[in-house]
């Protein structure tokens, strides 16, 4: 394979790609382009080492990026907590705010003390919520439904990847009840409202499976109500519902708990200081 000086490469490459977004943005693209598929990290490009890249696969990725695929589509896979998740058109690309969605779950887990956790995610494409639970937390017993067979199948193949013991079946959790019974139930639902669809990014509409993006205009709290309503009979007493939430809706989302009868609600900020996550507790 040829070899170049690291940053020659990272300009070709931002060079290729210049078109696409603003100059801070193609740059870092760039680099997690040319660290996830040729392995070029902060350190080859600070020293300016020759790196090895395979130019015709090179070629491929960027004629890809240029029409908008997202980049993990085009390797393959996403980072989530520290792990590399399968990626495709048939799930949402796991993304850093759910990150910090079970970075909570984590800790809620760790300060209950419980010697068995059993948890559900509902809506689970790839898995990476309950895979990376059952993989952080000890004792713990994760599920992951979803109504979608291509998301499950995926999700399967990203536990099996990453040895964690969790189990995934299908369930339209509009038109079907839980199941079984669990300490907590974590949701990221679809939550986009239809009319935002213009405003949005061709990376993420013509990449990413519409079903687990937009809910109607006139019921943008759609999945939330129903989980909420759900949920309380599939929650053991003291069971914990953690939701991803839209920006927007922070403040709705909590009324929308209250009047279903939880408890202790608490709505978190993420890293960009936008309402993202909320948390109740259903006491029977």
């Amino acid at each position: 394979m040829p070899q170049k000086p690291a940053k020659e490469l990272l300009r070709q490459v931002i060079n290729e790609l210049a078109n696409l977004y603003e100059e801070r943005e193609v740059t870092a693209l760039a680099k997690h382009y040319l660290e996830d598929r040729f392995h070029v990290d902060s350190m080859k490009l600070a020293m300016n080492m020759p790196v090895s890249f395979d130019d015709h696969l090179m070629q491929h990725d960027l004629k890809l990026l240029r029409a908008s695929t997202p980049l993990q589509h085009v390797v393959g896979f996403g980072e989530f907590y520290g792990r590399k998740f399968q990626c495709g058109p048939e799930a949402l690309i796991p993304r850093p705010e759910t990150e910090e969605l079970v970075n909570w779950v984590i800790a809620e887990i760790s300060e209950s003390g419980s010697l068995e956790t059993r948890v559900l995610d509902i809506g689970t494409g790839t898995g990476c919520i309950p895979i990376t639970l059952a993989l952080e937390t000890e004792g713990l017993k994760a599920n992951g439904i979803d109504i979608s067979n291509e998301a499950l199948a995926l999700a399967n193949k990203n536990a099996e990847q990453l040895k964690a013991k969790v189990s995934f079946n299908k369930l339209d959790i509009l038109d079907q009840e839980i199941p079984s019974k669990y300490d907590i139930i974590i949701s990221n639902p679809p939550y986009i409202p239809e009319s935002d669809h213009e405003h949005m990014h061709s990376n993420v509409l013509e990449y990413e499976p519409k079903l687990a993006l937009f809910v109607p205009n006139d019921d943008p709290l759609l999945f939330y109500r129903v989980i909420a309503q759900k949920a309380k009979s599939a929650l053991l007493n003291s069971g914990h519902l953690f939701f991803e939430i839209h920006e927007s809706y922070g403040k709705q989302v909590v009324e929308l708990l209250q009047n279903e009868g939880y408890s202790e609600i608490e709505l978190r900020q993420d890293m960009q200081d936008k309402n993202r996550m909320v948390r109740g507790i259903f006491y029977k």
